[in-house]
């Protein structure tokens, strides 16, 4: 019997990269940055506008999380004023494609996790405790 030297898929140490990659690649910001510029180049002000609900704050600290991840590529251009474009490196590409497979799945599930939810907070489910 071969005795594996990696950890088990299901046992992942609190400190993997993986668990911290996933975190910005899925929070709520990261999946809408992704998947707007999966359209194109935007610019900060057009990025914040099309996600809406967006602190200027959270949305630098998301692109700049996104970029050190290497998904994102951000672009100053020497004008007056600065324009600063961003766009989507290949790998960012590629993880916009699988973040948006994922969040098509989510929006055509709703009703179904709606339904869910009722018979749960409706006492419908049986709770083991």
């Amino acid at each position: 019997m071969k005795v594996s030297t990696q950890v088990s898929e299901e046992i992942k140490p609190a400190v993997c990269p993986e668990r911290a990659i996933l975190e910005h690649l899925t929070s709520t910001w990261g999946v809408l940055v992704l998947t707007e510029l999966a359209d194109g180049t935007l610019r900060f002000s057009q990025l914040r506008r099309r996600i809406g609900g967006v602190s200027e704050k959270m949305l630098a600290q998301t692109l700049r999380t996104l970029e050190r991840d290497g998904f994102v590529r951000r672009r100053a251009r020497p004008v007056i004023p600065p324009h600063v474009d961003y766009d989507l490196t290949p790998l960012g590409a590629e993880a916009a494609r699988r973040v948006r497979a994922l969040s098509d799945w989510t929006a055509e599930h709703v009703p179904a996790v709606q339904s869910a939810q009722r018979a749960y907070d409706e006492g419908g489910v049986a709770r083991s405790r």
